[in-house]
């Protein structure tokens, strides 16, 4: 295994439904912004175990891999994560085993800045939490997460999959989850730089370049930034589901302050 650290890192804080694979498919076309993916996922969260999914030995191996996995070249590192229970909780105990880090370490940014190194913040949010909600329940039943340009989408019959009680945990669930990001941004007074999903939509390479100019990188007004890769999944369904969902969520309500 040949050694590397990183002169930079970022981390991509999201949850889901909010463009985060947009953003890092964008990010790694530059080829200059680090490779920002999910290297810290385990499709089991509640059996989290990083070295048996790398088949390393240790930890000083496993955060080497973690660096060569997410850094391009020029010694940027990217990454991406989600936070919720017990998986956050397992990835720090897991960095604190990380070479030079201070055994005595219960600050949650002082273990993941050792972790990656001069590590800066992006937070991936989106305003509409019910259109967020309404995504992420037709994905977990149309089984398609992304759609490449070009691509048909897959044959999913969806006419009977709307179901209120698993939007509304959804609903729910995003907003807990960005709770604890930004509880974790708290902990260290971390001042993120925030994308908006209905903005980078609008703004599609300006919000890339504005990344870019944030990471320090020269030259990144000039950069070459592939378009979008994947097409936009909100449908015909994805509306009915909206404003069902709307109008069932408010029955009862007096709408009085």
């Amino acid at each position: 295994m040949s050694f590397i650290t990183p002169k930079l890192s970022y981390t991509i804080w999201f949850s889901q439904r909010t463009g985060s694979t947009l953003l890092c498919r964008a990010l790694q076309s530059t080829s200059v912004a680090g490779k920002p993916g999910e290297w810290l996922n385990c499709y089991t969260p509640s059996d989290f175990n990083l070295l048996d999914k790398y088949q390393l030995s240790n930890y000083a191996e496993l955060q080497q891999r973690l660096w060569q996995l997410g850094t391009t070249p020029n010694g940027i590192f990217g990454l991406k994560v989600a936070v919720f229970e017990p998986y956050f909780s397992k990835i720090i105990n897991t960095f604190k085993q990380f070479p030079n880090c201070d055994s005595k370490a219960n600050k949650r940014v002082e273990i993941w800045n050792n972790a990656f190194p001069n590590c800066k913040h992006i937070y991936m949010t989106r305003r509409n939490k019910v259109r967020l909600a309404v995504s992420w329940w037709k994905a977990i039943q149309s089984q398609e997460w992304h759609r490449e340009q070009g691509k048909l989408p897959l044959a999913a019959d969806l006419r009977d999959k709307y179901c209120y009680e698993a939007i509304d945990h959804l609903f729910a669930e995003c907003s807990m989850r960005e709770a604890a990001i930004q509880e974790f941004f708290a902990e260290g007074s971390i001042v993120p730089l925030t994308i908006i999903y209905e903005d980078f939509i609008l703004a599609y390479e300006e919000t890339i370049r504005n990344i870019l100019s944030c990471l320090q990188l020269s030259d990144a007004q000039n950069v070459s930034i592939n378009p979008p890769q994947l097409h936009k999944l909100a449908d015909d369904i994805s509306e009915e589901w909206v404003q069902r969902f709307r109008q069932e969520r408010q029955i009862g309500w007096d709408n009085f302050w």
